[in-house]
């Protein structure tokens, strides 16, 4: 397999309209990447380029050692997934996967035993002669990986593959993409909006906004320690409660509670960040309170989310399932004062 590495690349299109800005990010060898971001925010434009359909503006994409930027997408050593399948409806699923080892001039002995392999991993040996017509949503997305497989690429390079999938669906599929990226021992660079597909998905995610890499890391140290007010929001479901604070020393007074910081910020104000499962109703004498005016309740499967305000801030608490919770009543909960987090508000840039 590969590594990849964006060394400042920029994209921009006709009309000055910047898609990717000075995007430098490594992916090792067999690393599974996944960058993720709102639409818009240029992660589709760099796996393109990557994969040669779209043409580098500015810096280098090395594949290993070697810069691809000129070098033809057919010579590159890679394969792509694609939101649509993209499978020719005519033609069975075994000629839907040995399509392109045939136009390459590939030996008919090649050509079954490479399908033969990949049918064998994503369990698609009885399917074989079945047409995409006849598949589920979830059976033609592996024809789509199928495909790719039997070229045994360098670097499979995935966009959006699961964003058509019902929700159960996706999660199966998600299980199926870890399994056979263990299996291939290859390497992975997936595109997604879908944070939590980021978060279960990827050994190490690139959070991108506006064409530019805002943070990488692995998941957990994302989620745990945001370089800044975008990556704090958007990673995480729901979103981590911004509350603009002034600051004595160490205390952050809000306009309905106040919180002693674990260290004193070099700031008279700021951005206070709390995740809505880092408030609980655990009460203690460590733990600061606030009462939460309940506005309404949502219960998804094992999760209850509270939806209020405390004085002039708006809330989102995530609390016990068997907790009877009201419209209009007070609910006293107390912070884990260990997990906050602060933010310069004019930059957005994580101070704690």
């Amino acid at each position: 397999m590969a590594s990849v590495t964006f060394d400042h690349v920029t994209k921009q299109f006709s009309g000055g309209v910047t898609a990717v800005n000075d995007m430098s990010l490594e992916v090792k060898d067999t690393e599974f990447m996944v960058l993720v971001g709102p639409s818009g925010c240029g992660k589709s434009t760099a796996l393109r380029m990557l994969a040669g359909l779209e043409d580098v503006s500015e810096g280098e994409i090395k594949i290993d050692e070697h810069v691809v930027n000129d070098v033809p997408s057919q010579n590159r050593d890679i394969a792509m997934v694609f939101q649509a399948y993209a499978l020719y409806p005519h033609m069975s699923v075994f000629d839907n996967m040995a399509f392109g080892l045939r136009m390459q001039g590939m030996a008919r002995d090649e050509i079954e035993r490479r399908i033969t392999a990949a049918a064998d991993i994503l369990e698609l040996d009885l399917l074989l002669k079945r047409k995409p017509g006849k598949l589920s949503g979830g059976q033609r997305q592996r024809v789509a990986l199928g495909r790719a497989m039997v070229r045994e690429p360098q670097v499979f390079l995935l966009d959006e593959p699961l964003s058509s999938l019902d929700a159960k669906l996706r999660l199966h599929m998600r299980v199926e993409l870890q399994k056979l990226h263990r299996k291939l021992n290859a390497t992975f660079i997936y595109v997604t909006h879908d944070q939590v597909e980021a978060l279960t998905l990827g050994d190490r995610i690139a959070v991108m906004r506006d064409g530019v890499v805002l943070q990488v890391g692995p998941p957990r140290q994302v989620y745990e320690k945001p370089a800044n007010m975008f990556v704090a929001g958007f990673i995480g479901s729901p979103s981590m409660n911004f509350i603009p604070v002034t600051i004595d020393r160490r205390t952050a007074t809000a306009s309905g509670f106040a919180v002693e910081l674990p260290l004193a910020p070099r700031v008279e104000s700021g951005i206070l960040g709390i995740r809505p499962e880092d408030l609980t109703e655990r009460i203690s004498s460590n733990n600061p309170e606030i009462n939460l005016q309940v506005d309404t309740a949502e219960i998804l499967g094992p999760d209850q989310f509270v939806y209020g305000s405390v004085g002039d801030d708006a809330i989102t608490a995530r609390v016990n399932l068997n907790l009877r919770v009201h419209h209009g009543e007070r609910l006293r909960l107390g912070i884990d004062v260990q997990r906050l987090h602060f933010f310069d508000a004019p930059t957005g840039r994580a101070i704690l």
